[in-house]
């Protein structure tokens, strides 16, 4: 038995208190930061969250806790699981209730070791209802790369653009094109890289005008803001 209650447009759940009214303010749900919290407080707000025909998302859901949602929603054949090891998201919703994308985003990495911020943004984006396309592993070391994968993104409303080392890769990407771009320094690189704040402070200084950043290793943020990008671009057209 669900024993929560809803006032003034949030649930007590007891330890959380749930922002059930998120979705008609801001345009999405609220999200869930998984690192932290048990599997059991994020299972009770995902239950919460689907009651009130909303889409649950968890970012930085480790392997432990992606099982017991798992197990918990696995066997509903009205719901949808979307689990990206990889990334650390985790995604219930109900079939049916993803509608047709709006807007383009572009995720890219500078390197492979960027991968997990980069699928914590494409999930993200997908969540809130982009189409998005992931294009990884052309950085600065390599120039040509990106001149080859450039017209398969160069149309996009927003462009993610995730590195570590020094950061150089999206003052490049945002010379060559004409929308945001979104820049995810990551922790990746050696002593000097100080866990991504030289590629954060690279990223700060660029002289890329379309170019805004945040926080490091925050794919989650750059997906949900170019997803908000996209979505009222779409509208505007």
């Amino acid at each position: 038995m669900n024993s929560s209650h809803t006032t003034c447009g949030f649930v007590d759940l007891g330890d959380t208190q749930l922002d059930v009214d998120r979705f008609h303010r801001c345009g999405f749900p609220e999200v869930v930061y998984g690192e932290g919290k048990s599997a059991e407080t994020i299972l009770k707000i995902f239950r919460s969250l689907l009651e009130h025909d909303q889409d649950a998302f968890a970012t930085r859901v480790d392997t432990d806790k992606a099982a017991v949602l798992l197990e918990a929603f696995g066997n509903d054949p009205e719901l949808e699981i979307r689990h990206n090891e990889l990334g650390r998201t985790f995604r219930v919703y109900r079939k049916g209730s993803v509608k047709e994308p709006v807007g383009q985003v572009a995720v890219v990495t500078a390197g492979t070791t960027d991968a997990p911020v980069a699928e914590e943004a494409f999930e993200t984006v997908l969540w809130t209802g982009a189409e998005v396309q992931l294009i990884q592993d052309i950085g600065v070391a390599g120039p040509h790369r990106l001149r080859a994968k450039l017209p398969s993104f160069q149309d996009a409303d927003v462009v993610i653009v995730v590195a570590g080392m020094e950061g150089a890769l999206p003052s490049v990407v945002g010379g060559y094109v004409a929308c945001p771009v979104i820049a995810v320094p990551t922790s990746v690189g050696y002593g000097a890289s100080f866990h991504g704040l030289a590629a954060l402070l690279g990223m700060l200084n660029s002289c890329a005008s379309n170019v805004t950043v945040v926080n490091i290793d925050a794919g989650f943020k750059a997906g949900y803001v170019a997803g908000l990008i996209a979505r009222n671009g779409n509208k505007g057209r």
